[in-house]
């Protein structure tokens, strides 16, 4: 599908008629609650920057799997990796692999942080382990986590995620079925904010396990942090006998190599990655200290580390491809170029249309928020139009280009997209965008007198 020059069409009739299907023997249609968005999406094939619905439809691909394509999708040189890995040793499920150890020493060579490294297979199972390992090194059971910050689905970090005005920082689980006593466990604290997370410890001396955070929360778009705050919870986590974990799974590979440790130059005590790393095949991991690491049971530590597709011959095959890509190529320079392209057309068309809106992002990774002012933490995003950013993200989608019509979303441009692409996104979101505001459907800049 064509982004101009063309009627836009929504109905996806062979696309409705696969999630009949799907509905019949899946819950809600789908393995994962996020992808029910409103309309029958229903995709065939992917390719590079494009991805094609049930329907014939083309669109270029801003959602690219949460983050996970780096490259491009179907990239041959990884998946030719893969196939090779898959051909030279299966899963053995027991003893070591070569690729697992040349996996692991290749994370230990870019990750600033790492000294030792376990494989596995999702975020979720990375930040668990962390969460599980702080725990169990310092024999405390609290955590501290941001308001907005989204570490995976299981119970100790299942909270206050994209909270409503009246449950941010309150208690607010994403989930029924979780013991209380797991939430209220997990202490919440703002983003940017060092003094709320200093209170937390002085209300809790000698029980904070760990600190995790996503050193930039794109769970909740983006939001960019100090440099004090970092270097803040750096020192303060070190004077409490607590762990700084952070959560790189998004950040990681995307915005630097080494993550956004090696941007920012404070170092975590663990590290958990994943998502882009494998260029979407299912592979993760956690980094860190080797006293720390070597907590686990498997170096004869208290804390159980197990998995039987824990390095997957065909995920550490893609991951090494990845790395080698992102190590040989001009990707950062790249996808950060365009990025900032992206970031600057569409900062000069809500200008230009008196929209209240600002832009924000990093790299590769844009969002536009539907409000006034900076952005700095949760409380600042509570201002946010969210009816409005889904609309934007929802009309994008139907002219041909994928955003995630969720609140708070953000968009990730991958190696395969071109300039040209961003040029044709950029003239598709002017139009929308215009629309919108005829509509009254986005909120106006006030006037401030100011020349």
């Amino acid at each position: 599908m064509r982004a101009t020059g063309q009627d836009v069409v929504v109905a996806s009739p062979l696309g409705a008629e696969l999630w009949a299907r799907a509905a019949q023997v899946m819950p809600g249609g789908v393995n994962s609650a996020t992808r029910a968005i409103g309309r029958p999406y229903a995709f065939v094939r992917a390719d590079g920057q494009h991805v094609w619905d049930a329907d014939g439809r083309r669109y270029l691909d801003y959602h690219a799997a949460f983050g996970a394509i780096l490259l491009g999708h179907n990239d041959a040189g990884v998946n030719l990796a893969a196939s090779r890995a898959l051909a030279e040793v299966d899963l053995m499920g027991i003893g070591v692999t070569e690729i697992e150890v040349r996996f692991a020493e290749k994370i230990v060579s870019v990750i600033p942080s790492a000294e030792m490294v376990v494989a596995c297979t999702s975020g979720s199972e990375a930040t668990h382990h962390a969460v599980r390992l702080a725990r169990g090194l310092t024999g405390r059971r609290r955590l501290v986590k941001v308001q907005g910050g989204f570490h995976g689905w299981h119970d100790s970090v299942a909270r206050n995620v994209i909270s409503s005005p009246e449950l941010a920082y309150g208690l607010d689980p994403i989930s029924s079925g979780i013991l209380p006593e797991a939430l209220e466990a997990t202490l919440v604290s703002e983003f940017n904010d060092l003094g709320s997370v200093e209170k937390i410890f002085a209300e809790h001396p000698g029980d904070v396990a760990a600190v995790i955070l996503e050193p930039v929360p794109h769970n909740v778009g983006t939001l960019r942090p100090t440099q004090e705050y970092l270097q803040g919870l750096r020192r303060l986590t070190e004077r409490e006998g607590a762990l700084l974990i952070f959560d790189e799974v998004i950040t990681g590979f995307r915005h630097a190599l080494g993550g956004y440790q090696q941007v920012a130059g404070v170092l975590p005590d663990l590290t958990t990655f994943g998502k882009g790393v494998g260029n979407g095949f299912p592979v993760s991991g956690l980094a860190g200290r080797r006293e720390a690491m070597c907590g686990f049971s498997s170096a004869n530590g208290g804390v159980l580390l197990a998995g039987t597709f824990s390095g997957h011959p065909a995920g550490l095959g893609a991951a090494l491809a990845t790395i080698e890509r992102l190590e040989t190529t001009d990707f950062y320079a790249r996808v950060f170029a365009l990025g900032e392209r992206m970031r600057s057309g569409l900062s000069r068309i809500v200008d230009e249309l008196g929209i209240a809106a600002r832009v924000e992002g990093f790299g590769s990774v844009f969002v536009l928020y539907f409000l006034s002012g900076e952005v700095r933490g949760y409380r600042d995003l509570l201002r946010n139009d969210g009816t409005a950013y889904v609309e934007f993200h929802r009309r994008m989608t139907d002219r041909g280009f994928l955003m995630l019509p969720l609140a708070l979303k953000r968009n990730h441009i991958s190696a395969s997209h071109t300039a040209a692409d961003v040029d044709l996104t950029l003239e598709a979101a002017e139009e929308v965008l215009s629309a919108m505001r005829r509509e009254g459907l986005t909120p106006e800049r006030e006037e401030t007198g100011m020349p």
